[in-house]
């Protein structure tokens, strides 16, 4: 096989184990609308506040409940499965790049259910909303590729995936930082651009290290 057709073949896999258990559509995405929907109740329903706070809060929620989405990848792919994916000769860095794939859709199909309810509830001011179609991908892209790449470390090492949160969430704070000023940008009308370059440098340094680092964690494993 072509190195992007293994590509497809494990984010297939992938999407289709996460179309038959459903775990993001039944369980993470309504527990992030859950505190969505919790947050105005903590804090008042002040309409101005909440427009002001809404874009910061929904990030930090897909950040929280986007490890749920990674974390689950992690405990799906077990020793029999790595194991499979050597035996059919697929490519360390394809592999990567495969559940990278196959986790940042998942992550993106979770912040675009959040949408509509950070909408409704916030009401947030966004000029240039059709940006979206670039910052939500940029970031789900960034996730996908630190999850893919703490679950190989933890894996690598021997750890429990537990510990994989604790490797994501520092590394995401370049991520938090660029969405949620880029949010700002258009709610109060200021150039994102520098932002966005922010987003894409953070996911290429990833690609780039995601790539590099692919066949050493594996043999690690092994």
């Amino acid at each position: 096989m072509t190195f992007w057709r293994q590509v497809y073949e494990v984010a297939r896999k992938d999407l289709l184990v996460e179309s038959r258990t459903a775990e993001v559509a039944l369980m993470t995405a309504p527990f992030g609308a859950a505190a969505l929907i919790l947050i105005p109740l903590a804090i008042g329903t002040d309409a101005p506040l909440l427009s002001q706070l809404g874009p910061g809060l929904y990030w930090i929620v897909v950040l929280l409940f986007g490890m749920l989405v990674i974390l689950r990848k992690s405990a799906v792919d077990g020793q029999a499965q790595r194991d499979l994916v050597r035996l059919l000769g697929i490519e360390p860095a394809a592999a990567f790049a495969g559940a990278t794939a196959a986790t940042s859709a998942l992550v993106l199909f979770f912040e675009v259910a959040l949408g509509p309810i950070l909408i409704a509830l916030y009401n947030p001011e966004l000029r240039g909303w059709p940006w979206l179609f670039v910052i939500l991908p940029l970031v789900a892209i960034g996730m996908g590729l630190l999850g893919t790449i703490a679950s190989g470390v933890t894996t690598s090492i021997g750890t429990r995936t537990s510990l994989t949160p604790l490797l994501i969430v520092p590394l995401s704070l370049p991520l938090l930082m660029g969405a949620t000023q880029a949010l700002e940008g258009l709610r109060l009308g200021r150039g994102i651009v520098p932002w966005l370059i922010l987003l894409f440098a953070v996911d290429l340094a990833l690609a780039v290290s995601g790539v590099l680092a692919a066949r050493p964690l594996e043999e690690a494993v092994t």
